[in-house]
């Protein structure tokens, strides 16, 4: 192997990825190269689904490992740290960062057979909010799709929404819904009745004057944007608004932020 000896393969300089495959000690272990090595192992015409595929795009979920592929013809593959998935019918394909991978769509669902509807949320609201499928078209492709997983699928796709800022609110909108209140307009302008802008608001009751935010960084702002905020929030609460703000913290307890909630409806 290129002048390399079985002896020195078992040493220090070299990590084993798969049977045959190897990397130098030195080389960082990103997905990419992860890929490579497990593309060494895989017949032709595999692609990059599920799991892998999604974080290959940029949104990390579940674990690293195993590798998920999709193939359409049957092949024989036992090696632990890479899951083939077969499918039967003709698969579409695309590329990214120079890998064959599946869909936007066609994943979200596949997904349906390995995430939670909340997490699965998440993905959707990803996946819609930065353009890599129009929330018509994934629903289009739900309706229309009979894979396994689109059941889940079907049932979140209904919830997914374009504008949503992280995937904190996506679970926090999810809570929501679960409590049974009613759905909020997602990232939208405020205005006061003079037509004065107010604020850009995440969860939104518009007829109540409820605004729900979920607050991530809220030790991370310098004095300058923690000015902002409490003059921000100042202006809607003299414009009749009530805010509620949920931390990370918050989100321990989303029961105790669905009580919040539906109070500051309620008390309208």
């Amino acid at each position: 192997m290129l002048g390399v000896t079985d002896s020195a393969l078992r040493g220090k300089r070299f990590v084993r990825l798969h049977e045959g495959v190897y990397r130098t000690a030195q080389t960082e272990a990103t997905l990419e190269i992860r890929l490579q090595a497990a593309r060494l192992t895989l017949p032709p015409g595999v692609a990059v689904s599920h799991l892998t595929n999604l974080r290959l795009r940029g949104f990390v979920v579940g674990p690293l490992s195993p590798l998920h592929f999709a193939a359409q013809h049957r092949h024989q593959h036992r090696d632990p740290a890479i899951v083939l998935h077969r499918y039967r019918h003709e698969l579409e394909l695309e590329m990214r960062h120079g890998f064959v991978v599946l869909p936007p769509a066609r994943t979200f669902v596949d997904l349906g057979t390995m995430l939670d509807d909340r997490r699965l949320l998440r993905v959707g609201d990803w996946m819609v909010g930065t353009g890599l499928v129009d929330l018509d078209l994934l629903h289009a492709y739900c309706v229309d799709s009979h894979l396994d997983g689109v059941r889940r699928a079907r049932r979140v796709v209904k919830l997914v929404r374009d504008r949503v800022g992280s995937p904190r609110e996506s679970d926090l909108r999810w809570w929501m819904h679960r409590a049974g209140l009613p759905e909020p307009e997602v990232n939208v302008d405020i205005i006061d009745g003079t037509g004065r802008w107010l604020a850009r608001g995440d969860l939104v009751y518009r007829r109540q004057k409820v605004l729900v935010e979920y607050d991530g960084w809220q030790h991370e702002r310098d004095a300058q944007q923690r000015q902002w905020d409490h003059l921000r929030r100042e202006q809607l609460e003299a414009a009749g608004w009530r805010v509620i703000v949920v931390t990370s913290a918050d989100m321990e307890k989303p029961h105790l932020v669905i009580a919040r909630i539906r109070q500051a409806l309620a008390s309208v």
